[in-house]
């Protein structure tokens, strides 16, 4: 017998998504603004190059807790109306977006642990916990190289879950003011679901 799925996401679900979602948003922001910064304000950019490993960091562990709580608790079902590609389409974005917030600070961490300034400056997150490097990149003899073609896959993956979220909310939005249904309701706090 299984059980039936919910009306809604529940109270973690929700948390969680909205939490992730504003933290990839800032991380975003912060790294165009980062990556701009003039030279002069080098003082500056360490600063927010830390802030943004020990976001990205957050990001990585909080979607794995995420994806568990996913796999213990069903979501709730799609309007009857949508059709199997509209399925098959949110499908595949959900699962992009896992692989994303996955690989994303995934390759992040792996700038940081290749590059040639991995053994002098270590990682603290927010300035308290210790975070190791990968282990993978001793034996590299260029490693500026290595770190910085790693930090355009970085940079690419960045890109990509920008327009993955403008596809998402483009979609979410369409499903609440154009077929009224439930879906973005689904998942607002606070907001009672359409019948």
């Amino acid at each position: 017998m299984t059980k039936a799925s919910p009306e809604r996401y529940n109270s973690v679900a929700i948390i969680l998504h909205w939490t992730i979602a504003l933290l990839v948003i800032g991380q975003l922001a912060g790294g165009l603004i980062m990556t701009k910064l003039p030279k002069d304000l080098l003082e500056l950019k360490f600063q927010m190059i830390q802030l943004h490993k020990s976001f990205g960091i957050t990001i990585l562990l909080l979607t794995f807790i995420r994806l568990g709580w996913r796999l213990a608790h069903k979501a709730p079902p799609f309007p009857a109306v949508m059709s199997k590609w509209e399925k098959l389409a949110a499908r595949s974005v959900h699962v992009l977006f896992y692989v994303l917030l996955i690989v994303t600070p995934l390759l992040g961490w792996a700038v940081v642990s290749s590059s040639p300034l991995a053994k002098t400056v270590q990682t603290y997150l927010f300035g308290v916990v210790y975070w190791p490097h990968m282990p993978f990149f001793d034996g590299v003899a260029d490693r500026k190289a290595l770190s910085h073609e790693i930090a355009e896959f970085h940079e690419k993956a960045a890109f990509i879950m920008i327009g993955l979220i403008v596809l998402h909310v483009a979609a979410a939005l369409k499903h609440h003011f154009f077929n009224h249904d439930r879906v973005l309701s689904n998942m607002l706090p606070f907001v009672r679901s359409r019948a």
